[in-house]
C-alpha cells in the first residue's frame, strides 16, 4: 500500500509503478528501484511494478499468480521465493504452463540478478519477488 494525502486526509492506494525498471537493491523487507523504495513483495510485469501481498511463510497458490497470468507479453516468469528456494506445487506449475509461462523458482536475490539481466536484454520476462 502507498499512503498519500488527498482532500480527506491520508489516502491508501495500491502500490504501482507504471513502467519497467531494474531492481537496484533489496533487503530489510523491501526493494529499491527507479530512485524509490517499496516495503514488501513485488510483481514486476510489462505493465508496471506492483505491490504483492505475499510473504515468505505464505503458500504460493494459483491465485498468487493471477495478475501475472492475466498479463500479455510475458514468456518467462522468475519466482523469488525469499531466502530459501521453495518449489511450486504441481497444480501451480500446471496453471502457469497452461498460461504459456516458462517458470523458474530461485531465491529472491538470484531472481533479481536474473531479472535485471533479462530486462537489459529486452526479453519477455516477469518476476514475482518475495521480500527478504
Amino acid at each position: 500500500m502507498v499512503f498519500g494525502f488527498g482532500d480527506k486526509g491520508v489516502v491508501v492506494r495500491d502500490a504501482h509503478f507504471p513502467g519497467r525498471a531494474p531492481i537496484d537493491s533489496y533487503g530489510n523487507g523491501g526493494f529499491r528501484f527507479a530512485d524509490m523504495s517499496h516495503k514488501g513483495s513485488l510483481l514486476l510485469l510489462p505493465s508496471g511494478i506492483y505491490g504483492w501481498e505475499q510473504g515468505e511463510d505464505d503458500a504460493l497458490t494459483t491465485a498468487s499468480f493471477s495478475r501475472v497470468m492475466a498479463e500479455t507479453g510475458v514468456e518467462f516468469l522468475l519466482v523469488g521465493t525469499g531466502r530459501q528456494i521453495k518449489l511450486l506445487s504441481p497444480d501451480v506449475r500446471a496453471s502457469l504452463k497452461a498460461a504459456k509461462l516458462s517458470t523458474d523458482t530461485m531465491s529472491t536475490g538470484a531472481a533479481i540478478r536474473t531479472y535485471n539481466i533479462m530486462l537489459a536484454e529486452s526479453r519477455p520476462v516477469a518476476a514475482a519477488l518475495i521480500a527478504v
